[in-house]
């Protein structure tokens, strides 16, 4: 490596940035950015592995040297001049924040080939605003302003951050009344210190008279073909610019994220005219829309525990169905899967063909909504209906399904919705092979009822309501859904017919009846240049009640896998104390009404495109009945915390930036299976890696 450093240089080792103790509040990590040379990066903040990777290449232009190098990072030699800037920025830095007598020092270390630069950062005192003047040339623009509330005020401390605020403020007020020409440069500051009052006496100033301008007339145009392809009213209901009325940036905005949302606009450009000699405004809007339909083709490769296949599917979609920028898609799709290890099956192959069509309108069509509330709201109204044909050897499944969902966003938040107001879904099973029926649904030694009933005909009829909340350090996600009260309402009301089980049937099918609430919250607990510690909690409860005494499989809980708990596969742990019995029904039989996750997460970035983490996870899946078939599954709170797995690892990420490949490897810390007393309890202290460790490949990150 030393190499790589020239003769009286240093490669740059550390880099800190501390404070004094005396009157202020400053967090020197919050000015780690000022610092303009920054040491190589190091693998959990303590291996300078890619330093490591560039000092393997050797001298010459060979691939690998030069795939060696760009993967790795080349040294950082410590650079005088830099280290003098950034003196300077961080110095500035603090001024900006109102330590107007703030001084830098800067002390080095130096050891052989190596230095650390320590940055002490000397604020002082900070200064206040005594004295505050707005001197405003256009009595107009004066008098309106006098109707805000202005971030400015006596005895604040004096930020120049603060400063520039107020200045973008008072430019988007002044924009969004009708000024259409005004800009922030118009806005300047004098100041002068007082150091006898430790504060600084300050003035805003505003020259010049301003206009204020009025849209007049707007107009619309095409693209290249001059032809505009929506209707006159789909454009007007996207247009907040109003005629008459004052113009307003914000209201341009507004239409420009209206329009650029229609799914058959390529393009929006908006135009402003001057009528001579006036204050009037003439808008052009220019729309440019894209090729209504497109048909796409799209080959795949399946592997489902082992068994690989192939599927395709081929989809034709129209973007503006209606002249409204409606989009409708039909998708065909067909999969074949060889199945391997089915004994006593004539067939050993999985065959699966399916129609899917849906038709999304860009707003609500919904009735009692008023125009303002439709305007305000990003929405989209979707209608879908699915036809799937799957043939196995055990049985063959037919599923229909409709729905009709609204999806809305209010402009300019971090929050959107969904509202599925019906879902329809009949699952039909028109055949079952006898092997089947005799070793499983009929075996007297395997009564299991929550494998019985997932080999039934199903109706569904559901209802819900999900929120998302995502400002970027907190996300927040939760879902709850109800299905069959309807139904069941009407059941009882007009005394409908029941089968051998006591249950309401509707077209001789016994509808499924359950409620079910999802929660999922994720935070940045911190977040620093090249690392973030992440933590995730995800909480889901199913009850299945009145016309069901067991969920849908659709709707039953997993645990285990990419996304959960890490040291286990996917759908191979719980529910609650259960062990797999039969691994060849565990698909069914390890599944619960009752999920919880608990995650933390360290990830860093290593080099090049590689990126590090390290995890922990806890938590498993419960039962809210007490199902013989399940011994150990059921949720009771003396034993929640003891039924909890645990589990550990470590993964290697590739951030291609639009899409994420992941390779995690976890293993099991605490396994609830187990007795106590059993050495099999607690892996962490006895591993064995055939049994508890587990490797999981996924695209995108877990939570």
């Amino acid at each position: 490596m030393s190499r790589d450093i020239p003769e009286d240089s240093y490669l740059l080792n550390k880099v800190k940035v501390v404070a004094d103790g005396k009157y202020h509040d400053i967090n020197p990590g919050s000015l780690k950015g000022y610092v303009r040379q920054k040491p190589n990066s190091r693998w959990f903040s303590a291996v300078k592995l890619p330093l490591g990777v560039y000092a393997m290449a050797g001298k010459d232009s060979s691939w690998v040297n030069r795939m060696l190098r760009q993967m790795g990072e080349a040294p950082v030699i410590y650079d005088t001049l830099q280290a003098q800037l950034t003196c300077k920025d961080l110095q500035q830095a603090l001024q900006n924040k109102g330590y107007l007598d703030a001084q830098v020092e800067l002390f080095i270390d130096k050891n052989k080939h190596k230095l650390d630069a320590v940055y002490v950062l000397h604020p002082g005192k900070p200064y206040f605003v005594r004295e505050l003047d707005f001197v405003i040339e256009d009595t107009t623009v004066a008098r309106l302003l006098r109707g805000r509330s202005s971030l400015l005020h006596q005895d604040m401390q004096f930020s120049v951050e603060t400063l520039s605020a107020e200045r973008n403020a008072i430019t988007q007020y002044l924009q969004n009344r009708g000024y259409f020409r005004f800009h922030k440069e118009y806005i300047t500051y004098g100041a002068r210190k007082d150091e006898e009052r430790q504060g600084v006496n300050l003035r805003l100033l505003l020259q010049q008279q301003h206009k204020a301008y009025t849209i007049d007339s707007i107009k619309y145009e095409g693209g290249a073909d001059d032809h505009l392809h929506l209707r006159p009213k789909v454009l007007s209901e996207n247009t907040f610019l109003e005629s008459g009325k004052p113009y307003s940036a914000e209201k341009l905005q507004n239409t420009y994220n209206h329009f650029g949302r229609l799914g058959a606009v390529k393009y929006t450009n908006i135009a402003f005219e001057q009528q001579p000699d006036t204050t009037l405004l003439d808008a052009t809007i220019q729309v440019q829309t894209n090729k209504p339909s497109t048909i796409s083709f799209q080959p795949e490769g399946t592997n489902t525990a082992g068994d690989f296949g192939a599927a395709a599917s081929l989809t034709y979609q129209n973007r503006n169905l209606f002249r409204g920028s409606e989009t409708f898609s039909l998708q065909l799709r067909g999969a074949y899967e060889a199945i391997k290890g089915l004994e006593g099956y004539s067939n050993q192959d999985f065959t699966e063909y399916s129609a899917e069509t849906k038709l999304s309108f860009p707003r609500f069509i919904m009735p009692f909504l008023s125009s303002s509330f439709r305007r305000r709201t990003i929405a989209t109204s979707e209608l879908s209906l699915l036809y799937d044909v799957q043939d196995r050897p055990e049985f063959h499944r037919r599923v229909l399904s409709a729905g009709w969902s609204y999806l809305w966003k209010p402009q300019n938040h971090h929050d959107s919705y969904r509202f599925d107001l019906v879902n329809l879904n009949y699952v039909f099973m028109p055949w079952i092979s006898e092997t089947f029926k005799t070793e499983y649904l009929d075996n007297t030694s395997n009564q299991n009822v929550i494998l019985r009933y997932n080999y039934e005909d199903l109706f569904i009829m559901k209802m819900g309501f999900g929120y998302v909340y995502n400002n970027g350090v907190v996300a927040l996600k939760t879902n709850v859904e109800t299905a069959g009260n309807l139904l069941g309402a009407c059941s009882k009301i007009f005394g409908g017919s029941k089968n051998d089980l006591g249950q309401y049937k509707l077209f001789n099918i016994a509808y499924a009846q359950y409620v079910k609430g999802d929660f999922d919250y994720t935070q940045q607990i911190f977040k620093g240049t090249n690392d973030q510690l992440v933590f995730h909690i995800g909480l889901g409860v199913a009850y299945p009640y009145g016309n069901s005494k067991v969920l849908p499989f659709e709707k039953r809980y997993f645990s285990g896998g990419a996304n959960s708990v890490r040291g286990w596969s996917v759908r191979s742990l719980g529910p609650g104390r259960y062990k797999d019995k039969d691994g060849r029904i565990n698909f069914i039989t390890m599944t619960g009404d009752l999920k919880l996750d608990l995650n933390v997460e360290y990830r860093m970035k290593l080099f090049w495109k590689f990126n590090g983490a390290i995890f922990a996870d806890a938590g498993n899946i419960w039962t809210l009945r007490d199902y013989p078939d399940q011994p150990g599954g059921q949720f009771k709170f003396n034993t929640f915390l003891s039924d909890l797995a645990v589990s550990y690892g470590a993964g290697l990420r590739l951030n291609f930036d639009y899409f994420i490949l992941r390779f995690d490897l976890g293993m099991k810390a605490i396994n609830p299976a187990f007795e106590i007393e059993s050495e099999a309890h607690y892996p962490i202290l006895h591993p064995k890696l055939s049994r508890d460790l587990a490797f999981h490949f996924a695209v995108g990150m877990p939570f």
